[in-house]
C-alpha cells in the first residue's frame, strides 16, 4: 500500500476528530459518574455537543483559510519564472502569511529580474558571436584574393625567369597594388576597432573642404585612369576632423566608381557635400541596410570593403554631429550626401 501524505485539512480535521472523541469520552464519563438530577442533564449535554460542532466548524473554517493560503504560496513556487501568476492583490488570514507572501514576492520578483537580465545578456553574447563570426568571415573573403593574387604573380616571377622586363613590371605593379589594398583593409580594420571600443576622437582644424575633395579626386584617379571625377563647387572652410573626412570623401567617392561606368560628380556648396553616380542604383530595401556593418547585397555586388566602407563613414559623420543621406532609384544611380560646418 503506497502511503499518501494528507493534506493541511485533512490532517487538522483528523487531529480534531480525535481530540473531539477524546474530549467526548472523557465528558460521558464524567456525567455518568457526576449525573445531574431532572432534564438539566440532558439541557447539559445537548449544549455540549453543539459547542462542540461550533468548535469544530471554527476550527475547520480556519484550516480551510490556512489552506488556501498555502495553496496561493504554492502556485508561486510552481511558477517562479513567471511573474505575472503573481497575485499581488492577495491578502492573507494570518500575519504570519501575510509576511511570508510579501517576502516571496520580493523573491520572485527578484528572481525575475535576473532571468531578465541573463536573458538580455545570452541575446548580446549570441549577437557579438554572429558578429565576430560575420567578421572572420569578411576579412577572409577580402584578404584572400589580394593575398592570392600575390602569390600567383610572385611564383609566376620566381619560376619563369626568361619573362619579358615589361611583363615583369606589370606584374610587380599588380603586387604592389594588392599590398595597397591589403594595407587599406587593415587600416579600415583598426578604425573600425577604435570606434567600436569608443577610443575614436576628434581633432578638429580649419580646411578647405573643396582642396581637400580635390586632393582625394586625385588619388583615386591615379587608382582609375579610366575613369571621371568632377568636383564642383567654390573653396569652403570648415572646422573639423581632417583626417576622417578624408576617409569619408574616399569611401564615398571610391563607392561611386565601384557601381558606375560613368563620371562621378562631387558637389560643395556651403558645407554641403553631395556625391552622385549614374550606375545601379541600391534598392529600395537595401538604402537602410548597406551603412551596417558587415553588410553585403545579394543584387549587386556592393562588397563595400568588408561590409565596413559605409559604416565607417556614418561613424565618422555622427562623430561630426551629422548623418550620411542616401538617394537612391535603381539602374538610375545614386547619391550621397553630409553637410560640414
Amino acid at each position: 500500500m503506497i502511503y499518501r501524505r494528507p493534506h493541511f485539512t485533512e490532517y487538522i480535521m483528523a487531529r480534531l476528530v480525535t481530540l473531539a472523541v477524546f474530549t467526548g469520552f472523557v465528558f460521558s464519563i464524567l456525567f455518568f459518574i457526576f449525573l445531574p438530577e431532572g432534564n438539566t442533564a440532558y439541557y447539559a449535554i445537548i449544549i455540549l455537543i453543539l459547542g462542540f460542532i461550533v468548535f469544530i466548524y471554527a476550527i475547520y473554517r480556519g484550516a480551510v483559510h490556512m489552506q488556501d493560503e498555502l495553496y496561493i504560496i504554492n502556485s508561486y513556487l510552481e511558477n517562479i519564472d513567471k511573474a505575472e501568476k503573481i497575485d499581488y492583490q492577495a491578502h492573507f488570514f494570518t500575519q504570519e502569511f501575510e509576511d511570508i507572501n510579501q517576502n516571496l514576492i520580493k523573491v520572485l520578483k527578484s528572481a525575475k529580474k535576473r532571468e531578465d537580465v541573463k536573458q538580455r545578456y545570452n541575446a548580446k553574447l549570441k549577437l557579438k558571436n554572429r558578429q565576430r563570426a560575420d567578421m572572420i568571415s569578411a576579412i577572409a573573403h577580402e584578404f584572400r584574393n589580394p593575398i592570392a593574387s600575390i602569390m600567383g604573380y610572385a611564383q609566376t616571377l620566381e619560376e619563369d625567369r626568361d619573362i619579358p622586363s615589361s611583363l615583369q613590371e606589370k606584374f610587380l605593379h599588380k603586387i604592389y597594388n594588392n599590398g595597397i589594398k591589403i594595407e587599406e583593409l587593415l587600416s579600415r580594420l583598426v578604425l573600425w576597432n577604435k570606434f567600436e571600443s569608443g577610443e575614436a576622437t576628434l581633432h578638429p582644424s580649419k580646411f578647405d573642404l573643396h582642396t581637400l575633395a580635390q586632393e582625394v579626386k586625385n588619388t583615386l584617379q591615379d587608382k582609375y585612369p579610366q575613369r571621371e571625377i568632377v568636383v564642383e563647387g567654390d573653396s569652403c572652410v570648415v572646422d573639423a576632423d581632417r583626417t576622417l573626412l578624408e576617409i569619408v570623401l574616399k569611401n564615398v567617392i571610391e563607392n561611386a566608381l565601384k557601381y558606375s561606368k560613368d563620371e562621378v560628380m562631387v558637389k560643395i556648396d556651403a558645407g554641403e557635400v553631395s556625391v552622385t553616380d549614374y550606375g545601379s542604383g541600391i534598392s529600395s530595401s537595401d538604402i537602410s541596410k548597406v551603412t551596417k556593418k558587415f553588410y553585403r547585397s545579394g543584387t549587386h555586388t556592393w562588397d563595400n570593403s568588408m561590409g565596413l566602407g559605409l559604416s565607417i563613414v556614418k561613424k565618422i559623420l555622427e562623430l561630426h554631429g551629422t548623418s550620411l543621406e542616401i538617394e537612391s532609384e535603381e539602374e538610375k544611380g545614386s547619391t550621397f550626401s553630409f553637410h560640414i560646418k
